[in-house]
């Protein structure tokens, strides 16, 4: 019994371990082409559900797919009623999966011979498309082998009658057996995160004779379901938004699953089996009796059933999104954070770098709110309030680097390609522009308050060449902030930096005539002006950070 489990679990472990590298080869080699696909292709109903199909059959991966739905939806690139649809399609493009392992001819050469290829491009080849289609082969190559390992662990299985007996007792012609099929394939899915390889078990377990044919095919109302649970761990601490996705994700699955399961036996088994008539035609392999045709109307079956869930379903997603958008109402006011996804190992590098943005954009907005009210407690018209509203919010934004520093430097150690990782490194060097704008707005404040509190207040001259400073930096910053954003708009940063450079000397100009001011008929000024100065200097460094960033977004092609 040890040498089985050790057997069958590695072959698991290998075929999950396939999938993951499967997933992460395919999405570098795609980049960023399918975050572009599938945010301008789900205009339409059946445009949303084809860019599903097609997108998960890219990655080989609902989960994946799932989880970038969740990301757009909380970056606001989709609408709930979008990611119904994209989600729909990908439930019928996971099904490839099946249809590749029913059809795969001797897995074990065909495994070696795939990670053969993939090892010669992987170790062997130096640009970077051809490295990350080496690894999404080697990954093929390991599902291939995971279900050869899996097929040979579960031989001896067949000469254990208590084993075989407990496999058996899984009849899904009745309406009890058929719920304890749905509920094992539902936990084992759920826990694994994967409903290929509940469907590579299911059939193993089928062409070894273990599980009867009707019990390995019930298990497609389990793993539809239990599948839903990684956009559940992605959404669990999101946004609204996010768990109306997960919630739409389940409740389709749910719904489809009750309504299709009274037509199990009558309809769908027949009509399945109808297209293989030698499904059940036994093979006898080393003195043992084999199922080998199984698999094909196995996965003709998970096929009908998201064909036929997202027929009675299409129709009517606008309402069902309604109706999820009213189950989980979406508070307008709600920041989303980067636990709007959680670091599983499901998430896309693309779609964190979209979740940064999320947060980067949240500092740009601030910062120009912070402007704002530093020109007030200039002009000496901020109130209490507002003034503490600028310490806060300088401390807010502390902690929104932090975040991003960490949740970026997370994705660092996945695999992206060469355009993600330039885009996570604009990122944090953005965010922490932006912080460093938020820092000199605090500091403008509290050289006020030293002033104020020394009993002193600025000149009327003074005062007005410090507001025209600021009012010269606002609107600099209202011209670059607007530029940070996905994708980017186009810009002269030639044009910014000769603005740059002219707001530097006007604002050099205000510091020496303040400093000239400094004389022996007011012995006061030499406070007052340094006052002038820290405030000077931190508006010269404001201007140098929004040049930072405009410069920072030029490196970038298409994106912030």
């Amino acid at each position: 019994m040890l040498t089985i489990l050790i057997i069958v679990g590695g072959g698991l472990g290998t075929f999950l371990l396939g999938m993951k590298h499967l997933s992460e080869g395919l999405q570098a080699v795609s980049g960023s082409g399918l975050r572009r696909f599938m945010s301008v292709t789900t205009t339409h109903r059946l445009a949303g559900v084809g860019t599903g199909v097609v997108s998960t059959m890219i990655v080989q991966s609902s989960s994946i797919i799932t989880v970038m739905v969740v990301g757009f939806v909380s970056s606001g690139l989709m609408n709930l009623s979008q990611a119904v649809n994209v989600i729909i399609g990908s439930n019928i493009g996971t099904t490839a999966t099946a249809w590749m392992i029913a059809f795969a001819p001797d897995v074990k050469m065909l495994g070696l011979s795939v990670v053969l290829a993939g090892a010669a491009l992987y170790f062997f080849q130096n640009r970077e498309r051809l490295h990350n289609v080496g690894l999404a082969l080697m990954g093929l190559g390991c599902i291939f082998m995971g279900l050869f390992w899996m097929k040979e662990g579960m031989e001896p299985v067949r000469s254990m009658p208590a084993v075989v007996e407990a496999f058996r007792s899984l009849d899904a012609t009745s309406a009890l057996g058929l719920a304890k099929c749905v509920l094992v394939s539902l936990v084992f899915t759920a826990v694994v995160q994967s409903s290929a390889a509940t469907t590579a078990i299911a059939m193993t377990l089928a062409q070894q004779g273990l599980l009867s044919f009707e019990a390995a095919a019930a298990t497609v109302f389990g793993m539809n379901i239990g599948t839903t649970m990684t956009a559940w761990l992605a959404a669990f601490k999101g946004s609204a938004e996010a768990r109306q996705t997960a919630l739409a994700h389940t409740l389709f699955n749910i719904v489809g699953t009750v309504v299709i399961v009274p037509f199990f036996v009558p309809v769908i088994l027949p009509l399945a089996t109808s297209f293989f008539p030698h499904y059940a035609d036994a093979v006898l392999v080393n003195g043992a009796t084999t199922y080998p045709n199984m698999a094909a109307p196995m996965a003709a079956i998970h096929t009908l059933f998201n064909v036929i869930t997202t027929a009675l379903f299409l129709p009517f997603t606008r309402q069902f999104a309604a109706l999820v958008s009213r189950v989980i109402k979406a508070n307008p006011a709600e920041k989303p954070h980067l636990s709007a996804l959680s670091m599983s190992a499901h998430i896309s590098p693309v779609i964190a770098c979209d979740q940064a943005l999320l947060e980067v954009e949240f500092m740009r907005d601030s910062d120009v709110e912070l402007l704002d009210a530093a020109g007030k407690v200039v002009a000496g018209e901020a109130s209490g309030r507002e003034e503490e509203h600028i310490l806060h919010r300088e401390g807010v934004l502390d902690n929104v680097q932090r975040e991003v520093t960490e949740f970026l430097g997370k994705i660092m150690v996945k695999r992206a390609p060469t355009s993600v990782s330039s885009r996570v490194r604009r990122l944090l060097r953005l965010s922490d522009e932006l912080e460093s704008i938020s820092d000199e707005t605090a500091t403008i404040l509290r050289a006020t308050r030293r002033l104020r509190k020394g009993g002193q207040e600025f000149s009327a001259q003074s005062r007005q060449a410090l507001l025209d400073v600021h009012a010269t930096v606002t609107a600099f910053a209202a011209t670059v902030s607007p530029l940070v954003k996905s994708p980017r708009p186009a810009f002269d940063l030639a044009a910014l930096q000769a603005t740059s450079h002219e707001i530097g000397e006007r604002i050099r100009a205000a510091r020496r005539r303040q400093l000239d001011r400094v004389g022996p008929d007011d012995p006061d000024s030499p406070i007052r002006v340094l006052a002038e100065l820290d405030i000077l200097n931190a508006f010269e460094r404001i201007r140098s950070c929004y040049i930072n960033v405009a410069e920072t977004l030029a490196d970038g092609k298409d994106r912030a």
